[in-house]
């Protein structure tokens, strides 16, 4: 099977799960949401049925893939050739809540390397997705990051952390200064999605801290490929793995880690 037919796999079955999402969040049972590792940090049953069924599909497509999910309903590991990287419900507040900004983001590399992604935005039915070598698309349509080349017209995006609160009070700082010199900050609460908005023009860049690979692998990628750049806070390439990342259009990235330099990395 070649990545193409991979990629349809995967996107139609992101579509299958996205809409047994769809239908639990209008049938919700919120005696059945859980606190994991940290306050705020939260699960349902969705999250978890969710990932077990994209498991069962990524297993029979690709039986020599491990997994890196965050609900761990499999065998962790990333020492495999080839590793699918899976956010069952990117956005799990959200969902819980009933704001309907959430979304399905599965990722997978060949020897540490990205090579496909897809993010399903499950309430707009909107399906963000590349392989390696190709375009960036939603629902089949070519892609590309904003050609908006200045912060002063920029539109961003970022998010907040659920722990390790220590370097809260200088990552506002940040916040405030974009907000004085950007269009404004918007924090969506899923990753996922705002990777695909920079993917797609909709945003023109988005940075946060905190992260975790199932939260940015495909939407890393889907960046990449519609010509967007994507580096860590230093401006290196520790963004799978790193916990932190700037996202934007090239024109414009470097104004945004001035930004966050200036600040994030002062004695």
């Amino acid at each position: 099977m070649n990545l193409r037919e991979i990629e349809k796999s995967v996107i139609d079955i992101c579509i299958e799960v996205g809409q047994f999402i769809r239908h639990e969040g209008a049938n919700f049972d919120h005696a059945r949401v859980e606190q994991k590792d940290g306050f705020n940090n939260l699960v349902s049953y969705v999250d978890k049925e969710a990932e077990r069924r994209l498991v069962a599909v990524f297993k029979k497509l690709m039986p020599e893939a491990g997994f890196i999910t965050e609900e761990g309903t499999v065998t962790q590991s990333q020492h495999h050739e080839y590793n699918w990287i899976i956010d069952p419900l990117d956005g799990t507040t959200n969902f819980l809540h009933g704001l309907p900004i959430y979304a399905i983001s599965v990722g997978l590399t060949y020897k540490n390397k990205l090579i496909l992604g897809v993010i399903y935005h499950i309430v707009r039915q909107e399906c963000f997705h590349a392989i390696d070598g190709g375009h960036a698309y939603c629902n089949n349509q070519v892609i590309t990051v904003s050609n908006v080349g200045t912060l002063q017209k920029s539109l961003l995006a970022t998010g907040f952390p659920y722990y390790h609160f220590e370097k809260k009070e200088i990552y506002l700082e940040i916040i405030k200064e974009f907000l004085e010199k950007s269009h404004g900050i918007r924090r969506l609460g899923s990753a996922a999605i705002d990777l695909a908005y920079v993917a797609c023009g909709r945003l023109e860049g988005f940075f946060e801290y905190n992260l975790n690979p199932w939260d940015v692998a495909a939407g890393i990628f889907i960046v990449q490929q519609a010509g967007g750049k994507v580096t860590d806070f230093t401006g290196g390439n520790n963004v799978l793995f790193g916990g932190e990342l700037c996202a934007a259009n090239s024109a414009m990235h470097h104004e945004m880690l001035e930004v966050i330099n200036s600040r994030w990395y002062e004695k």
